[in-house]
């Protein structure tokens, strides 16, 4: 199968553009908030447009899956705005749970990604995220998400500096484990350069925005500063309980709910997504590179 294609290339670009247009212009993009409440809550229909696109083109087009990706997000955008109503305080409302639950557990257990055509279902993961950023940063307009990717150097300051404190507990523990193992090849400043970069925006951005802009901002004001920290973490570590094996991978759990904690502590830092990001593609490049 193709797949640089002019459909996937289209589906690909509508995808993406309202992540990025949210993350470098959120003012300009908080402006849907004066469209008509109908206008609001129907428009996040229209992300079901690269499903049409690419399976119309490759084949396996399913009347369902389109339902699917045109009710998905304006459920999700008519709860949260109905959370907004009945929660000024922003302490955290049941709808706000419920869509985050839905969101994580579709993408972690990939209940969607049979819609699409082998190898292309990494639009569904972009999708659902953008039809959480529609409901929770315009809709919802959370405070605290720092869902803001104009990156500052205390960005990286504090990313690379949560990074040093993890990875000397990462190594002890993983090469202790037998589940790391080192690799002394030295691929070049290019490969190191695009694998940050691609982790950067399509696994760390996604992950952090999820667990600690969406999920650890919300539990902050039940659960408090630590008791959010922890719990995110525990939470962050047993999404990967099937990654890279068929049974529960307890080590990666384990690692993954650490590196959990300095991610956290990353963004609640200066409460920006950036950040954290920052330690989490640094780490996932270091680990993809050198430890696998």
């Amino acid at each position: 199968m193709q797949f640089v294609t002019p459909a996937n290339v289209v589906a690909a670009l509508l995808t993406l553009f309202p992540f990025l247009f949210a993350a470098f212009f959120p003012q300009a993009a908080a402006r849907v908030r004066q469209l008509p409440v109908w206008a609001q809550l129907t428009a996040p229909a229209a992300l079901a447009i690269p499903y049409l696109l690419v399976t119309g083109a490759a084949g396996g087009f399913r009347w369902f899956w389109l339902a699917l990706y045109i009710v998905l997000p304006v459920a999700v955008a008519t709860l949260l705005w109905h959370a907004a109503h009945a929660d000024p305080t922003q302490r955290g409302n049941w709808r706000d749970f419920l869509v985050l639950a839905a969101l994580g557990l579709a993408v972690d257990l990939r209940w969607f990604e049979s819609a699409w055509p082998p190898h292309l279902a990494v639009f569904n993961k972009i999708l659902l995220l953008d039809a959480g950023i529609y409901g929770f940063v315009l809709i919802r307009q959370r405070e605290g998400t720092g869902f803001d990717l104009r990156l500052r150097l205390r960005d990286f300051a504090i990313g690379l500096r949560e990074t040093a404190f993890y990875t000397p507990i990462a190594l002890a523990l993983g090469l202790a484990l037998g589940f790391l193992h080192w690799h002394r090849d030295w691929p070049g400043i290019g490969p190191i350069a695009v694998a940050w970069f691609f982790t950067f925006f399509f696994i760390a951005v996604p992950e952090e925005l999820f667990f600690r802009g969406w999920l650890q901002n919300l539990l902050e004001k039940r659960l408090g500063r630590y008791g959010a920290l922890f719990l995110t973490a525990c939470l962050f570590g047993l999404a990967h309980f099937n990654k890279r094996t068929a049974s529960f991978n307890w080590r990666y759990v384990l690692l993954a709910a650490l590196a959990g904690i300095f991610y956290g502590r990353a963004w609640r830092a200066q409460r920006r997504v950036g950040a954290s990001a920052v330690t989490h593609a640094t780490v996932d490049s270091i680990w993809g590179l050198w430890l696998q």
